[in-house]
C-alpha cells in the first residue's frame, strides 16, 4: 500500500506533464484552467481515489484519470464558488474572476466540468457505468450544498442539523465519492465501497467543522489567514448556529447586535463574539461533534474487509486531518 505523498506526487506530475488538458486555444478559455490547477493544493480528493483503489488492487494506474477528473471537478467548483462569494484570493493568489473577469471564469469553469467527465470516460474501466453514476450523484449533491449555503445567507434561524446537511453535501460527499469511485475501480465488494463512502462522509464532516473551529480559535501563524474571518462576515458556521440556539438574555441581545452592526470594529467584534462562544461552551460542543464524526469515520474504515496494514495510510490521513492547525 503506497503512501499519501506517493500518490500526491503522481497527481502533481500528471498535471504538470500532460499539458494537453489545458494547453489549447482559445487562450482565454484554457489559460485560466492552467492557472487554477497550478495553484498549490493538497490534492486530497484524487489521492484518496488512488488510495482507495490501491486497497483492493496494485493496478492503481487505472484510477489515475478518474482521480484527475475529480481534482479538476473540485477546482471547477472552487472557481464558481469564488464568483458567487466575490472572493478576491484563493490559495494566496488572485481568483480567476478577479484576474480575468466573471465571464471568462464562468466559461473556464464550465470547460473544467466537461473535462472532468471526459477524464472519467477515457479511463473506461469495466465498472464505468457505476463510476459515472457515482460521479454524477456526487456532482449534483455538491451543487445542492452550494445552493443551501447561499440560502442560509438570507435565513436567520438555521438549525444545526440543517447546517450539517449543507456541509455534508457541499464538502463531505466529494471526499466520500472520491473514495467510493477509487474502490469501485479497484474491484471492491459493494459493502466495502459503501464503508469507504461512509468513512469519507464522516471525515469530511469532521474536516469542515475543524475548519470552522480554526477560523475562530486557530493560530493565525499556522492557520495561514487572519483569524475571525467567518465572524466578521457573519458566516453561519456550526459555532455561530449553536451560539444562536443556546444564547439567552444578555448574551442573545449582544450577539444579535453584533451580527446586525455595521460600524463595530473588526477586532472588537471578533473578540466579543468569541467571548460569547466561550461563555456558551460552543467551542467544546464543536470539538465534541468533530470527535463524534471522527469516531464514526474510523469505525467505517475498520469495517472494510482488507488487512489492517493496508488501511494504515487512510487512518494516518484521518488523524493528521483532525490534528491540523491550518
Amino acid at each position: 500500500m503506497h503512501s499519501f505523498t506517493f500518490f500526491q506526487d503522481i497527481i502533481n506530475n500528471e498535471l504538470h506533464q500532460n499539458k494537453e488538458y489545458f494547453n489549447k486555444f482559445p487562450t482565454l478559455l484554457y489559460e485560466p484552467i492552467e492557472y487554477t490547477l497550478g495553484m498549490k493544493g493538497k490534492r486530497i480528493r484524487p489521492v484518496l481515489t488512488l488510495m482507495a483503489c490501491n486497497l483492493f488492487t496494485n493496478d492503481y494506474e487505472k484510477a489515475v484519470k478518474p482521480a484527475l477528473g475529480i481534482e479538476i471537478f473540485h477546482n471547477f467548483t472552487l472557481l464558481h464558488d469564488d464568483i458567487m462569494d466575490n472572493s478576491s484570493m484563493r490559495r494566496g493568489k488572485p481568483t480567476i474572476h478577479k484576474k480575468y473577469n466573471d465571464n471568462i471564469a464562468i466559461l473556464s469553469g464550465d470547460a473544467m466540468s466537461i473535462m472532468a467527465y471526459k477524464l472519467i470516460v477515457d479511463a473506461n474501466p469495466p465498472e464505468l457505468s457505476k463510476v459515472l453514476s457515482e460521479f454524477s450523484k456526487m456532482a449534483i449533491e455538491v451543487c445542492e450544498g452550494q445552493q443551501y449555503d447561499m440560502d442560509f445567507e438570507e435565513i436567520t434561524d438555521v438549525r444545526p442539523e440543517q447546517y450539517l446537511e449543507m456541509i455534508k453535501l457541499k464538502t463531505a460527499v466529494l471526499i466520500a465519492g472520491s473514495l467510493k469511485i477509487g474502490a469501485i475501480i479497484g474491484g471492491a465488494p459493494t459493502l466495502d465501497a459503501e464503508a469507504l463512502y461512509n468513512f469519507g462522509i464522516n471525515i469530511g464532516l469532521a474536516f469542515q467543522l475543524q475548519d470552522d473551529y480554526l477560523d475562530s480559535f486557530g493560530d493565525s501563524n499556522t492557520f495561514g489567514k487572519k483569524i475571525g474571518g467567518d465572524i466578521t462576515a457573519n458566516k453561519k458556521t456550526y459555532l455561530l448556529i449553536k451560539a444562536l440556539e443556546l444564547a439567552q438574555g444578555e448574551n442573545k441581545t449582544s450577539l444579535l447586535e453584533l451580527l446586525s452592526s455595521t460600524n463595530t470594529e473588526e477586532e472588537t467584534k471578533i473578540s466579543r463574539v468569541k467571548h460569547i462562544y466561550t461563555q456558551l461552551k460552543v467551542e467544546e460542543l464543536s470539538k465534541a461533534k468533530m470527535n463524534e464524526y471522527y469516531s464514526k469515520a474510523i469505525a467505517a474504515l475498520d469495517s472494510v474487509n482488507v488487512e489492517d496494514e493496508k488501511k494504515q495510510g487512510l487512518k494516518y490521513f484521518a488523524e493528521k486531518l483532525m490534528n491540523r492547525q491550518y
